[in-house]
């Protein structure tokens, strides 16, 4: 390399020392070793605009080893975003937007929220298949207006965890050609060398799932460098690895190629030492050269050149396609479409009992008229979870404009792709598996919640009702688990009424993940056109669904899903009793807790603490809605293999039960 070309990667270097040495907190060696292929990138090969990170066929950059934090703010400030020296300068700290691992949201040039290691990766699959499902919707002869590739950088730790061999696995069968993984291949993990934990050689691992595979043997050469990126976008029939050999905290005289310069500042001293060894032209911390400043800054020219090219090919397609790019437009906006919703069936008028997962999928056939970039998957589940949009091809190499996504029986890979395929914008994705594998799911689950995506979860089978599968099919503690975590949306419809305004909430939120929680097992339909409130009390959360006699209620039962119904019949009973009792269906804790105090003490009034709830799971946290002295009926405990029936009877989660536990109250 050029003395120029040394400089400005060394400027990457210094900037990572000095702000975790500011903060004294952070990974220096991964941000020093990688500063020359974040260079190659970013001046050579990444289409962007440093002005407009938002643009609509930019490349998707995806920094999977979210530690090396400051290799992504180094690149970001530099090359012209609005990422400024003081934020530099206050890594770590409280109210900055450089974070300790980049967050989606925060800052501009940061496409999805990285750290909990190989969730990037496979958040870029998701971005890569949303890309060519776009171009196959949208793209005319002589008009390519989606046209980009997706990169990732990614460590040893992000290619050891299980998602990246599901995701991998995954991103090969789909054949991504315009995918492209970039292996930090270091040898150095926190505990020592990585002959520690794994012998694996990745190059063939990959090889066996399809991709295309090439090796740079120095991480400081960026010729080198350069051919392997140009190599992997001339291959059009797979996603690409490159398996780029580096030292981590390269330059550092007393550290490079040690686990110690993983996760610890350099220490002053040795920052000195690293700066004098690269004979950079300054020791003041933060100190970058002008010269290197001024061709990092070419890269504002090159994308607004990239970008006005763009915006010409996309005026030259509008006025051939008007009514197919003002469709694009909106579609990338995440704004819904006029009259969405005019084919969902209204399920308040069903005519025969019917799973809450078989309402579901009927719901789901008319979304997917009135929504074009509704993708549907399974993990392997979809003739279980209804979740197949009929009529609709498989998402598929040869079929890239089809709309069931087939991704096996990877629950983690599904979570973290459909995030991708969010974050990239123009697709709204939803998901199936019981219940029971939201755990498979978790991390991706958190993440979506962290960073507002607005997916969708189907989770089937949603308690002890799956009856024979038994205990390790039968979710217990997974409805309260899921709720605890913040901004993710909880819904448990108890009725096909129900379910239809479930599917309406989850598609409406723009900000945040949604779960439908839904039965295996029939459920009674709910006569809504007498005593019965409607339905459209979901949107709130909790409603009263059947009230006392005489509207002042001495005894107050809550359910969701499939305890709605038996509580209701629970009622009838005390009522034929001469006990005033109000029903309230709570199928959303979420949204429910979200409503004013005022509406709150309506449907629960304060005064009436005589109260029994009842769900087929955990138990723990319904005190939030029962109140200390009031009596919450679910399950503790594992469940068993046996009917349905026989379960609900034998562990008291019948009508009898609660009758009894709600005379006991009294």
């Amino acid at each position: 390399m050029n003395d120029l070309e040394r400089l400005s990667v060394d400027a990457i270097r210094v900037l990572s020392m000095d702000s975790v040495q500011a903060a004294n907190s952070g990974h220096p060696g991964t941000p020093m070793a990688l500063a020359p292929v974040a260079y190659v990138l970013f001046h050579r090969h990444l289409r962007h605009d440093p002005r407009d990170p938002e643009w609509l066929d930019r490349d998707r950059f995806v920094l999977s080893c979210g530690h090396a934090s400051m290799l992504l703010y180094s690149a970001l400030h530099l090359s012209g975003y609005e990422v400024s020296d003081q934020d530099i300068r206050d890594f770590r700290q409280w109210g900055s937007p450089t974070a300790g691992h980049p967050e989606y949201g925060h800052i501009p040039g940061v496409e999805t929220t990285t750290g909990p290691l190989g969730q990037g990766i496979a958040n870029s699959v998701g971005m890569a298949m949303a890309e060519r499902w776009l171009a196959d919707r949208y793209n005319r002869p002589g008009h390519s207006i989606v046209d980009h590739h997706t990169i990732a950088l990614c460590s040893d730790g992000d290619i050891m965890e299980g998602v990246s061999h599901e995701a991998a696995a995954l991103a090969g069968h789909q054949k991504l050609g315009k995918l492209i993984w970039i292996f930090d291949d270091n040898r150095i993990t926190i505990d020592g060398d990585t002959d520690l934990a794994t012998s694996t050689d990745e190059g063939a691992r990959f090889e066996s799932y399809g991709w295309h595979v090439s090796r740079v043997d120095d991480g400081n050469d960026l010729e080198a460098i350069d051919r392997a990126i140009a190599e992997a976008k001339s291959e059009t029939a797979r996603p690409s690895l490159i398996v780029l050999r580096t030292t981590i905290a390269w330059g550092s005289p007393g550290k490079a190629g040690t686990s110690g310069a993983h996760g610890s500042p350099l220490g002053t001293d040795e920052i000195q030492a690293t700066k004098k060894a690269l004979g950079y032209p300054s020791l003041e911390p933060f100190y970058v050269d002008e010269g290197a400043r001024a061709h990092w800054a070419e890269c504002v020219g090159r994308g607004k050149s990239l970008q006005a090219d763009w915006q010409a090919r996309f005026a030259s397609y509008r006025s051939e396609h008007p009514k197919v790019a003002a469709d694009f437009l909106r579609t990338m906006s995440g704004e819904l479409p006029e009259a969405w919703d005019a084919r969902v069936p209204d399920l308040s008028k069903a005519e025969s009992a019917d799973a809450t997962r078989g309402w579901s999928g009927k719901v789901i056939q008319g979304l997917a008229v009135g929504l074009p970039n509704l993708l549907g998957g399974s993990a392997d589940l979809a003739g279980s979870n209804k979740t197949d949009i009929k009529g609709s091809d498989s998402l598929l190499a040869g079929t890239p404009g089809g709309r069931n996504v087939r991704y096996g029986v990877r629950e983690h890979a599904m979570g973290s792709v459909m995030n991708g395929m969010s974050l990239h914008g123009g697709v709204r994705p939803f998901g199936g598996t019981f219940l029971i594998f939201s755990d498979y799911m978790r991390p991706a689950i958190r993440l979506a919640a962290l960073m507002g995506q607005p997916v969708v979860y189907v989770f089937s089978h949603d308690s002890i009702g799956l009856g024979e599968d038994g205990p390790t099919h039968q979710p217990i503690e997974q409805l309260s688990s899921l709720r605890a975590i913040p901004q993710l949306l909880d819904l448990r419809p108890g009725d096909a009424a129900e379910t239809e305004i479930a599917w309406r909430v989850a598609i409406e939120r723009t900000d945040g993940p949604s779960f439908l929680a839904l039965s295996r097992q029939k459920v009674p339909l709910l006569d809504r056109t007498d005593q019965l409130a409607s339905a459209e009390g979901l949107r709130r959360g909790g409603y009263v669904i059947a009230e006392a006699s005489g509207g002042s209620p001495s005894l107050i039962l809550i359910a969701s899903g499939t305890e709605l119904s038996p509580a209701l019949d629970a009622r009838a009973r005390l009522e034929a009793v001469g006990t005033p009792t109000r029903v309230v269906s709570l199928p959303s804790w979420f949204l429910f807790g979200r409503q004013d105090e005022a509406y709150r003490h309506e449907v629960l009034p304060p005064a009436v603490t005589a109260r029994v709830s009842m769900e087929a799971g955990s138990t723990f946290g319904w005190e939030r809605w029962i109140g200390a002295t009031g009596k919450a009926i679910g399950l503790d405990h594992f469940g068993a293999s046996a009917p349905a029936a026989k379960l609900f009877e034998e562990f008291g989660l019948g009508v009898d039960d609660l009758v009894a536990a709600a005379t006991a109250q009294l």
